[in-house]
């Protein structure tokens, strides 16, 4: 009995430990989208055909998946269970709550893009 116990444990662990090595890769390639985007928002409004706060949005979005990344990291590697679980469970929500500002984001460059310039601006 106390071998399946210990069984059902390593499992839980390891499931923790994959879903922190996801959060972890995910997060960072989505701080790398996010500076990229933030360039393209630049580009644009540098040449004059749209303004818009997405990149101030973006930047404190791509700010909120490096606390993830950072998170789920110091969850891989921390030595207490305990530990480990409390930052998987952090770092996921704040994932989450970063994935959703950048649906938000997207919907505000989309809007941004697709609403035509008010005559006498620009």
């Amino acid at each position: 009995m106390e071998g399946e116990t210990n069984t059902r444990t390593d499992r839980s662990t390891h499931l923790e430990q994959d879903i922190c090595i996801h959060i972890f890769t995910v997060s960072s390639a989505m701080v790398g989208v996010c500076l990229t985007v933030i360039g393209l928002i630049r580009v644009v409004i540098t040449f004059g055909r749209a303004d818009t706060l997405a990149d101030d949005f973006l930047a404190g979005d791509a700010l909120l998946f490096l606390i993830s990344c950072l998170l789920s990291y110091w969850a891989l590697r921390s030595r207490s269970l305990r530990r480990m679980h409390r930052l998987e469970k952090i770092a996921d929500a704040i994932f989450i709550f970063a994935m959703i500002g950048m649906v938000i984001i997207c919907a505000l460059i989309t809007y941004t893009i697709s609403v035509p310039a008010r005559p006498g601006t620009g």
